[in-house]
């Protein structure tokens, strides 16, 4: 068989370690009865822990050293061994080259060769099955053989570093997983192939529905799709419910929710309607948005539109690292409108049922969705852009639970910043606009310069006022610490740069900051703050106490002290 010396591979075993594993096998090998089956035991609460996925060796070799117990003890006659040992080879062959078996059946004889095993094992195998039964001898023979096949091909390369054989991950395995996996990519690729023409489909029979409108003047009024078209918005719907995903990542590709300039010179949208002239508040070309309304009505479930937006701003933060202003203006129009259309900001309660009407009808959805409101502020911070203000502000006015006020302004003063967008406002003052670059910096001092240098001095006396202060409470602080063990540090030292309760010089014997002089102070000479702020000190203990060492309280003193005790 192939080792696989580079490919070590890691999974869970139901052993301990090596030790065990070395000493089971010593055990299955050994010629004392009691030491195999003390080895059969550990290899059945092995198998317990495996559940189904025990080793096929260890399996098979277990069942052959059964056969060998039993025909040990001497309480089977010869033809109930004859049939233990056959059933245990016939299974040995059949499990050991089972994996080696692909779409076509090949015979055991050229699987058993590949193997190693020798042929005349299957000859042995094939007479148990389908004719006279073989000799005990023969039996014994072939299980023998077996199993120190066994120890070479499975249980020793457990040792000394070498390659773990798993019986049920061989080259043919890797062939099938191979094989399947070619499999599912070859039906994405169809069904990608499927969701694209289906789109295609789509934009013709929309571009039949504009040639109608070419010869009117009033080109606003988009009329309702064809009747031939019920047919691929069905076809369209139904593939999107079996590969939504695989859907939206077409509709996301140069051609169809990104147009080209063709396409939107094809469909009459004017150049002062294209949405990449504001990308600060992107807006979708009105006639480009009822192009693919129809479509997006039918497809505008909750379970979509959530993993339209995911992608959207997914293929947004794509276009963080790599820059596309004509794909960044229109992923932010597509987000901006599935926003707006959930928006609650405007009250519609006036509005006349013809008014109605038409709003609803540029609409993608009407009916209210619950969004993940945490994962699309997550992946609109995530997705940085000259739209992203405007994208979180849309999402932060309209979130459920909605943050504090002084945190979505501090949010969007910082998606600002971060995004470099400078909004000059002559009104303000200059001590609230915000520090973009450097040369915003250089030009907020030039205009402090100019507001005058009133504002330094007194900043300047306000400072000298201030070290006045805290070094004359410095000098307070010191003289009340005179003569003691404690000293005022005035030197400047970086606090950041030692842990709490250590200071500077300090060893690292732990009796350092033990005092050499110090006065006691017994219990009895500290105040006791009673309850209603009364302070009383006690001078004496009680009577019926002993003052020498080992005095003694009485169950009634003890409460008495608990009731006058305040702790903190």
């Amino acid at each position: 068989m192939k080792n696989k010396v580079s490919e070590k591979r890691r999974h869970v075993v139901a052993w301990i370690n090596k030790a065990e594993w070395d000493q089971v096998r010593e055990y299955l090998y050994s010629k004392d009865t009691a030491l195999q089956k003390n080895a059969l035991h550990r290899i059945s609460a092995w198998k317990a822990r495996y559940a189904n996925s025990t080793p096929v060796a260890m399996d098979c070799t277990a069942d052959l050293v059964r056969c060998q117990v039993l025909d040990r003890c001497g309480k089977l006659d010869t033809h109930d061994l004859v049939l233990l040992y056959g059933a245990a080879l016939v299974r040995f062959t059949n499990l050991i080259t089972e994996r080696q078996q692909g779409k076509v059946a090949r015979p055991l004889r050229t699987l058993a060769g590949n193997l190693n095993i020798p042929e005349w094992i299957i000859d042995l195998r094939h007479d148990v099955t389908h004719r006279k039964l073989p000799t005990l001898k023969q039996c014994r023979k072939g299980c023998e053989v077996v199993l120190e096949w066994l120890q070479q091909e499975y249980w020793s390369r457990q040792l000394g570093g070498g390659p773990s054989e798993d019986w049920e991950s061989d080259e043919e395995v890797d062939q099938k997983r191979k094989e399947e996996e070619l499999i599912a990519r070859q039906k994405e690729m169809d069904a990608y192939k499927t969701g694209r023409e289906l789109l295609i489909s789509y934009e013709q029979e929309q571009y039949v529905v504009y040639g109608q409108l070419h010869d009117k003047k009033d080109k606003n009024s988009w009329p309702d799709p064809l009747a031939d078209m019920s047919w691929i918005l069905g076809e369209i719907k139904q593939f999107s419910v079996e590969s939504s995903d695989l859907l939206i990542d077409v509709l996301l590709e140069d051609g169809f929710l990104i147009p080209t300039p063709e396409q939107l010179l094809l469909i009459g949208c004017d150049t002062s309607e294209n949405v990449c002239f504001s990308p600060a508040q992107p807006q979708l070309p009105q006639g480009f948005l009822r192009f693919w309304l129809p479509l997006l009505h039918e497809l505008n479930f909750p379970s979509f539109i959530h993993l339209f937006l995911e992608k959207l701003f997914a293929e947004l933060k794509l276009l963080s690292a790599e820059p596309n202003k004509h794909r960044v203006c229109y992923v932010s129009a597509w987000i901006s409108e599935v926003m707006l259309c959930n928006s609650t900001r405007c009250d519609y309660h006036y509005e006349t049922k013809v008014q109605k009407k038409a709003r609803t009808k540029e609409r993608i959805f009407v009916n209210r969705i619950q969004f993940r409101w945490q994962q699309l502020l997550s992946a609109c911070l995530d997705a940085p852009c000259a739209s992203t203000s405007h994208l979180l502000s849309l999402i932060l006015e309209d979130m459920e639970h909605p943050l504090p006020l002084e945190t979505q302004q501090r949010l969007l003063q910082l998606c600002t910043i971060y995004t470099r967008e400078e909004h000059s406002d002559p009104d303000s003052e200059y001590t609230q606009q915000p520090i973009y670059t450097l040369e915003s910096l250089h030009e907020k001092l030039e205009r402090s310069k100019r507001h005058g240098r009133s504002s330094a001095l007194e900043f300047e006396r306000s400072n000298s006022s201030q070290e006045k202060k805290s070094s004359g409470v410095d000098a307070e602080k010191a003289k009340i610490l005179r003569g003691s063990s404690w000293q005022v540090c005035s030197d400047k030292v970086l606090w950041r740069n030692y842990p709490l309760g250590k200071v500077p010089g300090q060893s690292d014997d732990p009796s350092c900051f033990l005092l050499d002089s110090y006065t006691p102070m017994t219990v009895l000479d500290q105040p006791v703050e009673m309850e209603g702020s009364t302070k009383h000190k006690m001078s004496a203990p009680p009577a019926g106490t002993k003052t020498a060492e080992g005095s003694l309280w009485s169950n009634g003193d003890l409460e008495k002290l608990k009731c006058g005790l305040q702790l903190f």
